[in-house]
């Protein structure tokens, strides 16, 4: 039996049980990609943070950055001291499985289960930063250093 997709009204609900301040904003368009984010919501790219899940062997490790970056893989893999090839991206199907949330849509927190998260050094540097809001057309506003406090994410630079 498939268990049921979190969205928005998931990650509002998760928001006011943790005590956490943020907006979800409700878009009229999707916003799949930063570039589609950053102009529905007339922000910075660099402002648009997304979260990645990655395989470590079988462990899956959330990596949020910012915008249009690139995510090093081998700045994961040396974090937890493996080979490169061992650091894969998650499939859609294992994104959905972890995390609740669809590939595109997916919040730095308030997941299926809790998941180890690093997080890019230049993130929590941004005065508000948007993220995934758990559907392709919400946005969740929020503090950056919110999502150190609630996820507590190990700070590293994890840019190509």
């Amino acid at each position: 039996m498939q268990k049921a997709r979190l969205d928005a009204l998931n990650l509002k609900e998760y928001m006011q049980s943790n005590a956490i301040p943020g907006e979800i904003l409700h878009l009229e368009v999707p916003t799949p990609t930063v570039e589609a984010a950053a102009q529905a919501v007339s922000a910075d790219p660099k402002q648009i943070i997304k979260s990645i899940l990655f395989m470590v062997d079988e462990n899956p490790v959330l990596v949020i950055a910012c915008g249009k970056s690139t995510i090093s893989r081998r700045a994961i893999a040396d974090y937890y001291g493996v080979g490169k090839k061992r650091v894969k991206l998650a499939t859609p199907e294992k994104v959905l499985e972890l995390s609740g949330y669809e590939v595109g849509a997916m919040p730095p927190f308030g997941h299926r289960q809790l998941l180890t998260t690093l997080i890019d050094s230049r993130v929590p540097d941004l005065p508000e930063a948007y993220a995934g809001g758990g559907a392709e057309n919400a946005l969740l506003r929020l503090d950056p250093q919110e999502i150190l406090r609630v996820t507590g994410a190990k700070v590293l630079d994890l840019l190509e």
